[in-house]
């Protein structure tokens, strides 16, 4: 069996990042996307457990900046992202309100599966090409939730490390 201890939240992050590849998003804005979902699925997760309290108003009180939405589709796996154009004019998703930087996305795959970062992402860009495009977006969360790491729920999940096995992840459907 292969199988790989590791963090839901790489994981998602390495998924995420499948998906927008497939949607033909370019490998680097396919990383800050990858990123940028992880990341707002921890902030609902911390805020359903209570380790982040959210005010009312928090979002109204932030600073908007001119948007570019990810296109064709509008959203990836639910979530809608605010892409902002690097130095180069590559779209990027925001973090902040600056473009995210895709080699730090990188180094922290890295650092999650270390060796076995090729291994999971060939898994992973298997299942995705087993579907069209938009269908992949559509179901990929669900798709995730088949072969993500086993946690425990609620608070004692939170940043725990489990078991992924690359079988689960080939033999979703």
């Amino acid at each position: 069996m292969s199988s790989i201890l590791v963090n839901r939240a790489p994981v998602l992050t390495l998924w995420a990042t499948v998906v927008a590849e497939r949607l033909g998003h370019p490998a680097d804005t396919a990383l800050t996307l990858g990123r940028a979902v992880a990341g707002s699925a921890a902030r609902v997760k911390a805020r359903n457990i209570g380790r982040e309290e959210r005010t009312a108003d928090r979002d109204a009180e932030t600073p908007r900046l001119a948007e570019v939405h990810v296109t064709a589709p509008a959203f990836l796996l639910g979530k809608t992202i605010r892409l902002l154009p690097d130095d180069n004019g590559e779209l990027r998703a925001a973090d902040g309100d600056q473009p995210a930087d895709p080699a730090a996305v990188e180094r922290y795959l890295v650092k999650a599966f270390g060796a076995r970062l090729a291994e999971v992402r060939t898994a992973m860009a298997m299942l995705a090409a087993r579907h069209e495009p938009a269908e992949l977006n559509r179901i990929g969360f669900r798709l995730y939730e088949r072969f993500r790491p086993d946690v425990p729920p609620g608070a004692a999940g939170w940043a725990a490390k489990a078991v992924l096995e690359v079988e689960k992840i080939l033999a979703a459907t």
